[in-house]
């Protein structure tokens, strides 16, 4: 799926009984001398696969919606805007010619709905300021090297801040791959920090750096580790559950379900409508006119 969600890994096998498993023959599948644990890591299994299954066919039909969705707004987005252009025309032209309050308000109405096109400040974004055309766009549209950010200068206490926390966490001085890991990541962190020149921060990071690592947590046993694993499988599959229905409910969904094995030919149904729509709706405007 798009989204990525952390769940526990698939657990190892170090729980209570782990060895004497190893050392043992296994018990027969689903026989009396068949350890618990045994039962409950196939539930486990058979739940994994069953969700994969699931977050397959999910993740096909958002694509197929996606596709569709795509397909849908470039063959038929210019006969919508067609239509609320005509209704809109339509409308002023009753309006026109009733004088009408309520036909003015609907008129207004008809034409706030017709797709706007943007404004200058729109299409040029932040190329503008208060005073017209930014300089940096100016720059870039003249061929003028474009001003460098300012740079920032850290205070004497940020430079001393950060030259403790390198000679205390640098990766050299550790033991072994781990824990030059953990300093590598750690300062990449203070170097962000001194560049922006945050004192407050890089204090923080000091104070992290001598609390030391987290302790590790007490590893839970073999059951424990397969039930919550069950439990991540159940939520995700409820979450995936959810997903699936608001993609069938949408209105893209609903259309595509219409016709799962030739959404062309719906499109091209669609379009006829549409087309018919609009001829309906330029012959009233014309009579409006004449």
């Amino acid at each position: 799926m798009s989204e990525q969600t952390e769940h526990p890994e698939h657990p190892e096998r170090t729980g209570p009984g782990a060895s004497e498993a190893s050392e043992t023959p296994a018990a027969p599948p689903g026989s009396a001398d068949e350890r618990p644990e045994a039962r409950l890591d196939r539930a486990v299994r058979a739940a994994e696969q069953a969700l994969i299954e699931f977050e397959i066919a999910v993740e096909t039909f958002r694509v197929e919606v996606e596709n569709f969705s795509r397909l849908h707004h470039q063959k038929l987005g210019p006969m919508y805007s067609r239509l609320d252009e005509l209704d809109a025309l339509i409308a002023e032209a009753k309006a026109e010619r009733s004088g009408d309050a309520e036909d003015l308000r609907r008129a207004r109405e008809a034409r706030s709905l017709v797709m706007p096109m943007p404004g200058v400040d729109e299409l040029f974004h932040d190329w503008l300021d208060s005073d017209g055309i930014s300089d940096d766009a100016s720059a870039m549209l003249t061929g003028r090297a474009v001003k460098p950010p300012e740079r920032v200068r850290p205070s004497e206490e940020v430079r001393r801040l950060y030259r403790e926390l390198v000679r205390k966490a640098h990766p050299d001085l550790a033991q072994d791959e781990a824990e030059r890991e953990r300093r590598d990541a750690f300062i990449a962190r203070v170097n962000a920090a001194y560049g922006r020149g945050e004192e407050q921060l890089l204090r923080e990071l000091a104070e992290e750096w001598a609390a030391g690592p987290a302790p590790e947590a007490v590893r839970p046993s073999e059951s424990e580790e397969l039930y919550a694993r069950l439990e991540w499988l159940a939520r995700r599959k409820e979450l995936l559950a959810v997903l699936a229905r608001e993609l069938e409910d949408s209105a893209i969904g609903s259309m595509l379900r219409m016709a799962p094995d030739d959404p062309d030919r719906l499109l091209e149904e669609i379009a006829e409508q549409l087309l018919a729509q609009v001829s309906e709706r330029e012959a009233e405007l014309k009579a409006l006119a004449g």
